[in-house]
């Protein structure tokens, strides 16, 4: 609060990894402002957050080895009136399911992608998009899924329908520049949990998903086992 000065912000984790293994996201909260956020290393900086950017959804990421935050307000005639505040992550490297959606979360996976994603992400189901709604202002879209087989979830991103006919129901979200659209059939859904949000990873259609699983199966390569009927 009042931001005056500098501060560097050394981001660790709880256990011991080496930085080369780890990813750090940071997200300014919306009414962010009164400092410029760098990444900074040896006394070099490189700008990730302007003043006052704190558009929704904006997330930058960056290799804990690549250095430190460097937060340095900038001049402000009522300081009072300004607050610098932002949400971090650290994520684990490399996990192909991750470094698939900070890398290009648009690419279609492929079929290792999709074998390692479903044994690993924080979610993983059978399901199908009743609809998808656009939300231009944070360059993102909201995909909402029914769920007829539920493998994995972490957090409760997906609740039992009302109607208790044995479905589940949730949300997820992507880049808007995806550009998800509703759509028939089933699909395999998997990804992670992102600042309290569940983030769209690898989502072939299930019966591709069916084809990959068996033929890993043949050649005893499936990392985990998983039900596909």
């Amino acid at each position: 609060m009042y931001p005056t000065g500098a501060l560097i912000v050394n981001l660790r984790p709880n256990t011991f990894s080496p930085a080369r293994q780890l990813t750090v996201c940071i997200r300014p909260f919306t009414d962010s402002s009164g400092a410029n956020i760098y990444l900074e290393k040896t006394g070099e900086l490189r700008l990730l957050v302007p003043d006052g950017d704190g558009r929704p959804g904006r997330v930058q990421c960056f290799g804990l080895e690549q250095g430190g935050l460097f937060v340095e307000a900038t001049p402000q005639q009522d300081i009072s009136r300004r607050t610098t505040g932002f949400q971090y992550e650290l994520i684990r490297r490399p996990r192909a399911s991750d470094l698939h959606e900070l890398s290009a979360p648009c690419r279609p996976c492929s079929d290792t992608e999709v074998l390692l994603a479903v044994c690993t992400s924080d979610f993983a189901d059978r399901g199908s998009i009743q609809q998808v709604t656009h939300e231009p202002e944070r360059q993102e879209s909201a995909i909402h899924l029914r769920v007829s087989r539920l493998y994995r979830q972490k957090s409760r991103v997906f609740e039992p329908v009302p109607e208790g006919d044995g479905h589940w129901q949730g949300r997820v979200r992507t880049l808007l520049e995806c550009g998800v659209r509703p759509g028939h059939g089933d699909f395999l859904f998997t990804g992670h949990m992102h600042f309290g949000e569940a983030r769209l990873g690898c989502a072939p259609r299930f019966k591709d998903f069916q084809r990959m699983y068996r033929d890993a199966q043949e050649r005893g390569l499936n990392p985990c086992e998983v039900g596909t009927d």
